[in-house]
């Protein structure tokens, strides 16, 4: 697969540069996402986890298998959009959470839509007593990955002092067209019981995303790093602000600190992934460390960050107009998820002219 090449004119009106037309300068854009599929079960029954929970299983037998090839098509249909009208291609790179195994991967990432972007899978089993999991798709054409790893999230409940079994968070290091970056995927405790008694689950998992980011750092202090997922806390709570001590200023960002470019959308703009009783929540985050901001274009940098909540994503009527249109909520036929997916792009100088 051929890199895209770009005008720095035309390419997403970067910035307008007076130049003469043999200096202008050519850049590869590529789309990083992220996308919480919403229970993307098989319509197999695993007596090894409780998977019963699930909408598809809770269907009858002679409706799981259409529903099921169904939700496949539907996500398929949607990762292949994200950032496609500005980059011509679906993401180089996607975190997924809420998937139930490996297989339900393989199926997704051999449906029409997307088979020809020859997607290679990252995932491991994690102890979430629903069986869900998270993991990271990759173009092979353009992302190799050097090392994988699962981190345990250790907690406890309160009261019981039982071990609350939640996601592991998954870190893939490797190289995107030779760019050696570190992605880290997360999906972290929901907010079960109320957003006050389970923060501390949450704080929990953003110290442990720090302990990763840190240990890479102490390798490495300009390792770029991409920390991204469904976080179950909106930019500005406790588990962002203090346990991961993210900026949303790009000015701001120390060598080893960690950007929010959903914190502003969020706080100025009102923007958001989810919705529930009527308020919008914006738990969908992707961050960076400082490495990703320089203005050096010699390798890729971070340029723009978005949410992707295309029109046929939502509700057209009814309460929860605007919000995410759920399959479950939509019957078989249509319906996507209750998260929308979240996007930056990465650009780099081409210097194959």
């Amino acid at each position: 697969m051929k890199s895209l090449k770009f005008s720095l004119i035309a390419m997403l009106m970067v910035v307008s540069v007076s130049m003469n037309a043999q200096e202008k300068k050519t850049y590869k854009i590529h789309t990083v996402a992220f996308y919480n599929l919403e229970n993307l079960f098989d319509s197999i029954n695993d007596t090894s986890i409780y998977d019963e929970a699930s909408p598809i299983m809770e269907m009858s037998e002679s409706l799981r298998g259409e529903a099921y090839r169904k939700k496949l098509r539907n996500m398929a249909k949607v990762i292949a959009d994200i950032g496609n009208e500005d980059t011509h291609n679906s993401p180089a790179v996607i975190g997924v959470s809420e998937v139930e195994n490996r297989q339900v991967l393989v199926d997704l990432v051999n449906e029409p839509a997307l088979i020809d972007k020859d997607y290679g899978i990252v995932h491991f089993d994690s102890p979430d007593k629903r069986g869900i999991d998270v993991a990271l798709l990759y173009q092979k054409a353009l992302f190799k990955p050097i090392d994988t790893s699962s981190h345990e999230l250790l907690i406890y409940d309160d009261s019981t002092r039982k071990r609350v079994y939640t996601r592991d968070q998954l870190l893939v290091s490797g190289e995107l067209e030779g760019d050696l970056i570190h992605i880290i995927v997360n999906h972290w405790p929901s907010r079960s019981g109320g957003e006050a008694r389970s923060r501390f689950k949450r704080v929990a998992a953003g110290k442990l995303n720090k302990q990763i980011i840190d240990s890479l750092q102490s390798n490495d202090p300009y390792a770029k790093i991409m920390t991204m997922g469904d976080f179950n806390d909106n930019p500005t709570n406790d588990s962002m602000k203090k346990a991961m001590k993210t900026e949303a200023e790009k000015d701001e960002v120390e060598l080893k600190g960690i950007y929010n470019p959903f914190e502003n959308q969020y706080k100025k703009q009102g923007l958001g992934t989810t919705g529930y009783r009527d308020a919008w929540s914006l738990f969908d985050m992707i961050l960076f460390t400082q490495p990703f901001l320089e203005k050096d274009y010699s390798s890729f940098r971070f340029y723009k960050a978005g949410i992707f909540n295309k029109s046929y994503l939502t509700n057209k009527e009814g309460r929860y107009k605007g919000y995410p249109l759920r399959m479950i909520n939509a019957g078989l036929s249509g319906g996507y998820s209750d998260h929308f997916p979240v996007y930056v792009y990465l650009i780099k100088e081409d210097d194959k002219k």
